[in-house]
């Protein structure tokens, strides 16, 4: 088709409709930018046009109180938890018999214990039983029999007869102390000094455990019968002889058993009120906070640097404790089997509320806005999330169940939350395993409930607030003008 003159080509007209398309483009985002510039200005002359405040002093910014209040409140109840822990601890050993006696029951098995308990019975049985009396009569009895010779040989070697009845006796005492008939005796003894224990601490004295010359001592007679038992069982027939033995064993020493009465009475008293004071003291401080969630990390770590105070001065009681302990009445291994025994059910409590700060502190900190938590939950989510896909790619859907997972996520990890520390707390006596196992399987809830729930249904954003520029429809492409038919013409060979 021959082009007339002064019309343009196709390319050009191709381009000029691209750069009428581009200018338009610009126009449009100037537009935009100019009406946000105008949002701005306008925004900036109604804060520069409010009315400014009455003239005179500056008024106190509200809530000033509220650190403090905090400050003192946690610290408060974290100084009284290792006291309630004290008193919890007081309180079992006294009211509870059963715990009493699973804390008492290993001693047996300690060998210092066992040595020291052996030596004490073998001397009470070694003084009572006259051996040089014993060897003087067989050589009489020898003598009149006429069997002078024989009796001769005895009277030589008497010393080293009456030390080898000692030392058999000595021997036979270590064996009965190790057997298991001794460990139920003891345990049967201590199910009984339970009772004096309460007594001396009361004040009332008597029983089995009793105080003499400011120590706490523990009556030898069931020990000294079932020894006389076990050697009259060995053929040693003269063990019957022995008489009843009024002897004891020194448990630790008590100069200040008064205070001791004192403090029993008190902390018996206070027993429930020191941990729930303690407990609402911390939540109190946390809630007067003016960040919360820095609150409840202060109030974990604090606790948690309590337990740790408290390990310390258990440390520093026993040193004292050891070297006031003399060795003629307890030997040191002994004395430390024993100190270490008593004091394992408060050490185990520390534990467990050692890692209870530190679970919480935890996760009050990973729960927060700061770039170390919102990294480390980026990262959990994309590992979760990767899980997921993989499960999803091999034919895994959790259908309507993920579905309601993920629009009640918030409401199942409060909870589990819930649920744990409600079996934590309705468990009694829980150990460091037990809190351990917990942690773990809040865990493992809340990474089920993540992986089963997926992401959260998107929510639609209302029309109030979606963009300006999304509202207004864009400028309609131009589309290419179809060919027109052109009039008939020629052909050259026409």
């Amino acid at each position: 088709m021959v082009q007339g003159p002064g019309e343009p080509d196709g390319a050009e007209a191709e381009h000029g409709e691209h750069a009428g398309h581009a200018e338009h483009a610009d126009h449009a985002e100037q537009a935009e930018l100019e009406r946000l510039r105008a949002e701005v200005r306008a925004l900036r002359a109604d804060r520069d046009t409010a009315p400014e405040p009455a003239s005179g002093p500056r008024p106190r910014r509200r809530g000033r109180w509220r650190t403090p209040v905090a400050v003192v409140a946690i610290v408060l109840g974290c100084v009284l938890a290792p006291v309630s822990v004290l008193g919890v601890w007081a309180a079992n050993q006294v009211s509870n018999t059963d715990r009493y006696v699973a804390n008492m029951t290993p001693l047996i098995s300690e060998p210092p214990i066992q040595h020291a308990l052996s030596a004490a019975i073998t001397t009470q049985i070694v003084n009572r039983v006259d051996t040089q009396a014993l060897t003087n009569q067989a050589i009489t009895q020898l003598s009149q029999a006429h069997l002078t010779r024989l009796s001769d040989l005895v009277r030589s070697f008497a010393g080293q007869i009456t030390s080898g009845i000692n030392s058999f006796i000595g021997t036979a005492v270590a064996r009965v102390v190790a057997s298991p008939a001794m460990a139920t005796v003891w345990v049967q003894a201590n199910r009984t000094a339970h009772a004096g224990l309460v007594r001396v601490l009361s004040g009332q004295g008597g029983g089995t455990l009793d105080v003499q010359n400011g120590k706490v001592v523990l009556s030898l007679a069931p020990f000294i019968t079932q020894v006389k038992q076990q050697l009259t069982a060995r053929g040693l027939t003269f063990a019957n002889n022995i008489p009843a033995v009024s002897a004891t064993f020194p448990l630790f020493e008590a100069p200040n058993l008064q205070k001791a009465q004192q403090g029993y009475r008190l902390i018996t008293t206070l027993k429930w009120v020191l941990p729930l004071l303690s407990l609402a003291l911390l939540a109190g401080g946390v809630w007067a906070a003016r960040s919360r969630r820095r609150g409840l990390i202060g109030a974990a770590l604090g606790l948690a640097a309590s337990m740790l105070v408290l390990a310390v001065a258990l440390a520093i009681a026993r040193a004292i404790y050891l070297n006031s302990v003399p060795q003629s009445v307890l030997p040191p291994d002994a004395a430390a089997a024993l100190y270490d025994t008593l004091v394992r059910f408060i050490k185990e409590g520390l534990r467990v509320l050692l890692l209870v700060g530190l679970v919480v502190a935890a996760g009050a900190f990973l729960t927060g806005p700061s770039r170390a938590a919102v990294s480390v939950r980026r990262a959990v989510t994309s590992g979760i999330g990767w899980l997921r896909a993989r499960g999803e790619r091999a034919g895994l859907r959790t259908g309507p169940v993920g579905a309601w997972t993920g629009a009640h996520k918030p409401l199942l990890r409060v909870t589990a939350v819930g649920v744990v520390v409600l079996i934590f707390i309705f468990w009694g006596q829980p150990t460091l395993a037990v809190a351990v196992w917990l942690v773990i399987v809040l865990l493992l809830l809340l990474g089920v409930i993540e992986l089963i729930g997926g992401r959260a249904p998107e929510v639609a954003i209302p029309p109030a607030v979606v963009p300006r520029q999304t509202a207004t429809p864009e400028p309609a492409t131009p589309q290419p003008a179809s060919p027109q038919p052109t009039p008939h013409q020629p052909t050259p060979h026409q």
